[in-house]
Parts: structure tokens; sequence; C-alpha cells
């Protein structure tokens, strides 16, 4: 049986707790969260249920960490949604985007 064990004195899980106590509604602290937390699925040979979020969650990291503040415009056929940032849990409605996509 597996466990996830987090040090709460490791200066990432630190600053994470710093920057949710300062703003719990920041986006970007739950993106780093589920991406921290993901990142050890993965790590521990678990498959994620949702790749494409994840995919979507580094890009806005990226994003974030150079500055760039503008996503390319999305194709008039793909709902304006793709560009916004995905829910944190699970969404009924992203089948149907891919499929859009697709």
């Amino acid at each position: 049986k597996k466990h996830l064990e987090i040090n709460p004195e490791h200066s990432i899980v630190e600053a994470l707790r710093v920057k949710a106590d300062a703003d719990k509604n920041d986006k970007s602290v739950k993106d780093l969260v589920w991406l921290l937390f993901e990142t050890s699925l993965m790590s521990s040979g678990f498959s994620l249920e949702d790749p494409s979020t994840h995919a979507s969650r580094i890009h806005r990291m990226i994003s974030l960490g150079l500055g760039i503040d503008d996503l390319p415009e999305a194709s008039p056929d793909v709902s304006a949604a793709t560009t916004d940032m995905p829910p944190l849990e699970g969404d009924d409605d992203d089948s149907s985007r891919m499929e859009e996509v697709d």
C-alpha cells in the first residue's frame, strides 16, 4: 500500500502555505498544489485521470513565470472556456470540450 507523505517543513510546502494564507482564492497556488500532487502520483507510477488538465496547469505556470498575460485567442469554433482556467476538481464539460477541439 502506497502513502503520500508531506513534509510540512519543506521550503515548497512552507511557501505554498504562506501564499495560501495571504489569498485563499489564489488560483496559481491551487494550481501549484495540484501540480505537486499530480507530479507525486506520476513519480510513484500512477497515471493521471486527466492529463490534459495537468498540461493546462503546466502551461499556465509557464506563462505566469514568463510574465505572459495574453494567451492566444481560441479559434471561433472552440469554446472560450478552453482558454480560461479549468476547474480544479472534476468538470463534467471536459469530455465535450475535448470533442469540440478534435
